[in-house]
Order: C-alpha cells, then structure tokens, then sequence
C-alpha cells in the first residue's frame, strides 16, 4: 500500500508514545492499531504490521528490567510455555479469519478490553511482603490465565498487557514492577511465532513496522 510522508511520521510518533505505554502497563496498542486501520491498513496487515514494534519493545524493556535486577528468571520457562502456546492459538486465527470477519472481530475485542479497563480497572495485587508463587505451586488457575493472555495477544495484542499482569500478580503474587517485567518477556516470547505466522501469509508491511518500530524502541 502507499503512504504519504506524514503516515510514516504519525506512525513514529504514535510509536514513541504507545512504546512508553506499554512498558509501564499495556493498551498502547489500543491507539496504534485504530490508527493504522484510519490510515487505509486493512485490519489483518495492521494487526500484524504493528507485531514488528511489539518485538523490539518488547526486547527494550525485558533488557531494562533484567539488568535493574527486577525479572525474576527462576520460573520464567513455567510462565512462558502457556503464554506461548496461547500466542499460537491466537495468531493463528487472526491470520486465517475471514477477511469480512476480522474488522469487527478485533474492534469488538479491542473495545470489550477497553471496557474492561475502565469499569474494572483494579488488579489484584498481592499485600507488601508477600512471597510469590511458582506456577506449578499457583496450579491451573495461573496456567489458564497466563494461556488465556497468551490467546488474546496472538490474536489482537491491544490491552494484552493488563491481562497478563492479572495472571501474573494475581495468581503469582508477584509485585507491580515484577509482574510489569514477566508480562514483557511474555510479550516478547509469544509474539515472536505469531510474527513468522502473520508474515507466512503476506500480511506484514514492512517499512511503516520499522518506522513503527524504531518510535515504539525510543519510547520503551
């Protein structure tokens, strides 16, 4: 598709702002992807264009907190595996939905998640002192939620990050910063195959991702 010089720069600007938003909580993606589709971006090539930016946020931010010392590591292969898994099961029915489907499919998600967030918008969080769980220790709650996480961010991404930090600080018990750190190696992890599925099917754009990309890193 061809874009105009102030697509690209709006897309670096939003890039820089949702970057900040989603290292701190999530739901910048609920501003990039409506954006994009305003833009012309059919809804599948918007919803996997953006996954270039997530990525490289994503490996911003995970570098970030490891090296503040603030990703807790000993679990991190339990908390991964069921979020990449849902990561899967995700991107695979976005990428292969119908065309006359998808549009409202991820509207009516990203608007349900919205809805979410403004009618409920505490998480559990854990009372100061409190020693976290492992996953096998926490059972099949946290499982299905971290899964549950991984589903919805495969399929649309935009707000993945509250869901996440529910099953992470709710089911785990771990603090805000900690949780704010696992739901980002999460990220990072089950985006990375739901990126090779959507550009399996021809539905990235490359040079506005990057131009995306490079504002979501500055930001994150």
């Amino acid at each position: 598709m061809t874009l105009e010089l102030w697509h690209y720069l709006l897309l670096a600007v939003l890039g820089v702002i949702c970057g900040v938003i989603n290292v701190m909580a999530g739901g910048g993606s609920n501003i990039i992807l409506p954006a994009m589709m305003m833009m012309g971006f059919p809804p599948q090539v918007a919803n996997a264009t953006n996954r270039i930016g997530i990525i490289l946020q994503s490996i911003i931010g995970v570098r970030g907190f490891y090296r503040a010392g603030k990703l807790p590591t000993h679990d991190l292969p339990g908390i991964l595996a069921p979020t990449i898994i849902g990561g899967i099961c995700g991107s695979i029915i976005a990428a292969f939905a119908p065309h006359d489907l998808i549009k409202p499919l991820l509207l009516g998600t990203m608007l349900a998640m919205a809805g979410i967030m403004l009618f409920v918008p505490s998480v559990v969080m854990p009372p100061p002192g409190t020693v976290p769980l492992t996953v096998k220790e926490s059972g099949p709650r946290a499982w299905f939620w971290l899964w549950l996480g991984g589903v919805y961010g495969g399929f649309v991404q935009a707000g993945v990050g509250f869901v996440l930090i529910t099953a992470i600080a709710g089911c785990l018990r771990y603090d805000i910063v900690r949780s704010s750190a696992l739901k980002l190696a999460c990220t990072l992890f089950f985006t990375l195959p739901a990126l090779v599925i959507f550009v399996a099917r021809g539905q990235v754009e490359w040079l506005p991702g990057i131009v995306l990309a490079i504002g979501n890193m500055i930001g994150a």
